[in-house]
């Protein structure tokens, strides 16, 4: 049974960071903290003390806080093994099929390169929550700044694996704009544009379009269904290999 509080913090602008907070212990997670002061202020704000952090990539919108936290609290801090050399402060460094303890619960860590080539998930099974960094975003995925369209296909395809009821917790608030690009690779796929309706009441009221179902993911999400027939049909690449579509559709969102 899930035990999370999980507290969504908005940094940077359209950063997501989080506190994870586990009741029977005690123990309180930052993931993601790309600034300090937003994360250690909803901590006192709700009573809770930062004792880990946990990162998923390398990049500064997602560690410029990690200082500043861990010098507040003296946390730890747990970080892809592939980026110790890119992060600095790292206690614990962990790599594919790790676990992470937090209190009571714990989390897998999965090696999704792609978007950086150290990328890695968090999956908090009994939680059903996804933390996949810049991996996979709401209707969307990270740009191929590190790696082959094949490495993040094939990381996709991981995430994808899991079950639909995974809650996904993603680093942006980019939905609005994803959604309007699916649609573009996608007309015809009714799903897609009763979430883009959604999607946009959501954002008229100023309000969070993360997290979003695994589920619904898959259904509307074009990045994950570069093996589907009628999208490849869609885009003119009907009998591609999956990777070749997939490579295509990131191809046109970076000119987007």
């Amino acid at each position: 049974m899930a035990m999370l509080t999980i507290r969504q913090v908005r940094v940077l602008g359209d950063n997501y960071a989080y506190l994870l907070h586990e009741p029977q212990t005690g123990a309180t997670a930052a993931i993601d903290p790309g600034e300090a002061d937003p994360l250690l202020a909803e901590a006192q704000a709700q009573g809770w003390e930062i004792g880990t952090v946990l990162i998923t990539h390398h990049h500064a919108d997602h560690i410029g806080g990690v200082a500043a936290i861990k010098a507040a609290t003296g946390c730890r801090v747990v970080a892809p093994a592939a980026d110790l050399h890119r992060i600095p402060g790292v206690d614990l460094a962990v790599g594919d099929d790790d676990t992470v303890p937090l209190g009571e619960t714990h989390a897998m860590v999965f090696e999704v390169p792609g978007h950086t080539s150290g990328h890695i998930a968090y999956w908090f099974m009994g939680e059903d929550a996804l933390f996949p960094g810049d991996t996979l975003f709401a209707l969307g995925c990270g740009r191929l700044f590190e790696g082959s369209a094949e490495e993040m296909w094939q990381s996709l395809c991981r995430l994808r694996a899991l079950p639909d009821e995974t809650q996904v917790f993603c680093g942006h608030e980019y939905t609005l704009g994803n959604a309007a690009f699916a649609l573009s690779v996608d007309p015809d796929n009714a799903a897609l544009a009763a979430r883009a309706a959604e999607v946009e009441a959501l954002t008229r009221k100023r309000r969070p379009t993360v997290p979003s179902l695994l589920g619904l993911e898959k259904e509307t999400n074009p990045f994950l269904r570069a093996d589907d027939p009628a999208l490849a049909a869609a885009l003119g690449m009907a009998g591609a290999p999956p990777v070749a579509v997939f490579a295509e559709i990131r191809r046109r969102k970076d000119v987007f």
